[in-house]
């Protein structure tokens, strides 16, 4: 394939499908019993993350949420590791104590999974503060969802941000329900990136299921705070295709508008237009084919690996004195 922007979309592609396969798996998992963990699941937000995140370096940042798998995966945490610390084995990225809703893993620039809604954005502004304060030239993005723009802590980081001018983006993952409340009974702003406006910062709202779209966005935020012009609030309108926590029947949930959004499942949809843009189709299944195996490779590591085991309790917890 000779065309950069396909070379690109397949990429995007490759990433959204390996998200789409470890959540899959994560359910069919937790469904046999074979697994007992909180779970909240990315389903239908996989464009968002592989399209949102793809034009961050390895050293650049990232701060998500605990439904935050996707964002992991996207920030190119590799699987094993990954799947361990779900499992809370002792080969995942925290050791197995951190657990599905703190996953943290530095050598990728995922620098917190925070379990509390909204908590990551002035971290997020912390982490852009010293990036701008050394000069190491690394972007933060902070990724949030609907409910958490409704906050004291999105307001305190956004104005703090724009003031200084801090190299970070604000990525809200508009999936239109926060928890059980859907966005219009809580919010009455028509988009949440109106609100950049009183900060005096760029604000943009994008498809977050098209990939094309969100990587244009992703690219300008992405260079704008690179380049020392400041901070971004991007957000991607996308829809959540499964409960807010694994279990969770979704009940609250408009039937026919959630029929509309299977319609347009993002994943098929780039499928689609990667063919269409002459991707060959052998070249698509590869794709397919290897997130597969990668995902079945990362769930046997995580059950060879071994639990956490009991002097690891109190590690971690405390800074240890090195001895002189």
């Amino acid at each position: 394939m000779t065309d950069p922007a396909a070379d690109r979309l397949l990429d995007v592609y490759r990433g959204a499908v390996r998200i789409l396969t470890a959540d899959e798996t994560m359910r069919g998992l937790l469904t046999s019993g074979e697994l007992a963990i909180a779970y909240y699941s990315p389903r239908g937000q996989e464009v968002v993350a592989a399209a949102g995140l793809a034009p961050l370096t390895r050293e650049d940042y990232l701060v998500t949420t605990y439904r935050g798998v996707h964002d992991q995966i996207a920030k190119g945490i590799p699987l094993e590791p990954l799947f361990a610390e779900l499992f809370g084995r002792s080969g995942g990225t925290c050791k197995g104590k951190g657990g599905p809703m703190h996953v943290t893993h530095p050598e990728s620039g995922v620098m917190v999974t925070t379990g509390v809604v909204g908590s990551g954005l002035p971290i997020a502004v912390g982490l852009a503060l010293s990036s701008q304060v050394t000069g190491d030239g690394r972007v933060t993005v902070a990724t949030f969802g609907d409910g958490a723009s409704n906050i004291g802590a999105f307001h305190e980081a956004l104005n703090m941000a724009s003031l200084w001018k801090l190299p970070v983006v604000f990525l809200c993952q508009n999936n239109r329900y926060a928890e059980s409340t859907r966005y219009a009974d809580c919010t009455t702003a028509p988009h949440i990136a109106d609100r950049a406006a009183s900060y005096g910062m760029v604000g943009e709202t994008v498809n977050g299921n098209d990939a094309e779209a969100l990587l244009a966005a992703a690219d300008r935020a992405v260079e704008r705070a690179r380049s020392g012009a400041g901070p971004t609030l991007l957000e991607a309108e996308t829809y959540r295709f499964m409960g807010h926590y694994f279990g969770d029947t979704g009940a609250y949930m408009d039937p026919a508008e959630f029929a509309a959004a299977q319609a347009l499942d993002p994943v098929p949809a780039l499928r689609a237009r990667l063919l269409e843009l002459g991707v060959a189709e052998d070249a698509v299944t590869a794709v397919e084919r290897d997130a597969k195996a990668a995902v079945e490779a990362a769930v046997a590591f995580a059950k060879d690996s071994p639990p956490a085991s009991l002097d690891e309790l109190r590690r971690d917890v405390y800074r240890e004195e090195v001895p002189a």
